[in-house]
């Protein structure tokens, strides 16, 4: 296999707060004041709706532009829900402010479902865990 991204992460002395570093970018992780955080950052679930959108939205621009389409400002919301049974959905909703026909919407919606975020979630990742 060949790694297509890589993270790391580091406790600081404040509770929830993380560092995290991916490709030389620094970040920060937390859980909100309600949940024991400091809300210094992001909690997990939010970067992986940020990491959804952010796909959702470069995969779409790049198949607009192979297409020859002007899509305009793009907007991706994404909302995650788990219902009491840990059963979970992410309800996705995209925007532009460009006018499209329904043909160019279908293709839209159509190459979302298939971007390469939206395919790992949607298959799983096997995860494996050792000692270091």
């Amino acid at each position: 296999m060949k790694a297509i991204a890589t993270a790391t992460i580091d406790s600081t002395a404040i509770n929830f707060t993380h560092k995290i570093q991916t490709r030389g970018f620094d970040l920060v992780a937390d859980e909100p004041v309600e949940s024991g955080g400091q809300n210094a950052g992001p909690a997990p679930y939010e970067y992986v709706l940020a990491g959804l959108a952010a796909c959702t939205a470069i995969t779409l621009r790049m198949y607009a532009e192979h297409k020859g389409w002007d899509v305009g400002q793009l907007h991706v919301d994404l909302t995650l829900l788990k219902d009491r049974e840990g059963n979970t959905r992410i309800e996705r909703v995209l925007k532009t402010n460009a006018t499209l026909d329904e043909e160019q919407w279908a293709g839209l919606l159509r190459t979302a479902e298939k971007t390469p975020v939206t395919l790992t979630l949607r298959n799983g990742a096997e995860i494996v865990t050792e000692r270091g």
